[in-house]
């Protein structure tokens, strides 16, 4: 028997691709829309044009799909790259002073937000009552706070810390700065928008973390030639 053409496979891999890509699209909709509990993973196959059967062949549960959407929703594609392996990432530890690190990683936050805070609500407020969703819930607090002393982390390198303030102290800074439902209440009840959101996480972040005389941007890109 022959084997597979090279084309046809790339073909399969394709359209698993754009199958996947939709019932992550439906997900994110209906998970937003109308809450983890409601949106069934039957409504998630409508929307996305495809069964049952498919949407749990790609993601298992229920649960599982909503992590992924939002993956996708904070990394803003479905690559398999890894947030801190990104072309962001790299800009950030590229950064000569502490006021342009900040200003990317501000960027990112707050773009990262917009597309998954409500969804990422939606699995703390499902923790409780569903043992599945409270692992999640665990999985992504972790995540965050290894964010968090990532950033406190590319910070120390750069400048002192503010006198009195360690790291894990500026770390849990980052971490409640970084909270979901911050973003969400800013932005639904008081009208922020997200880039009022963003200027805001940055300026907070160099107001308390970072001495005044160090929060300028330098005149020679001292980290750059560290790194070389």
């Amino acid at each position: 028997m022959a084997p597979a053409r090279p084309y046809r496979s790339a073909l399969r891999a394709a359209q698993a691709r754009a199958t996947r890509g939709r019932v992550l699209q439906a997900a994110t909709v209906l998970f937003a829309r109308l809450g983890y509990g409601r949106a069934t993973m039957r409504a998630v196959a409508s929307q996305a044009g495809v069964s049952v059967p498919t949407v749990e062949a790609l993601f298992g549960t229920k649960a599982r799909l909503l992590k992924a959407a939002i993956d996708v929703a904070i990394a803003g594609d479905d690559e398999p790259v890894p947030m801190l392996d990104r072309d962001w990432a790299a800009q950030a530890r590229a950064a000569a002073d502490p006021e342009s690190l900040l200003a990317t990683i501000s960027g990112v936050i707050a773009a990262a937000q917009q597309r998954s805070a409500g969804l990422v609500l939606s699995v703390f407020e499902g923790a409780a009552s569903d043992p599945e969703l409270a692992g999640l819930a665990g999985q992504m607090s972790a995540q965050r706070a290894t964010m968090a002393a990532w950033i406190v982390g590319q910070l120390a390198a750069l400048a002192p810390l503010r006198t009195g303030i360690t790291g894990e102290m500026a770390a849990d800074t980052v971490f409640a700065l970084m909270e979901p439902a911050l973003f969400d209440r800013l932005t639904r009840q008081r009208d922020w928008t997200t880039a009022r959101y963003r200027d805001w996480i940055a300026l907070s972040l160099r107001h308390l973390l970072v001495p005044d005389e160090a929060a300028a941007p330098r005149s020679r890109p001292s980290r750059r030639r560290a790194s070389t």
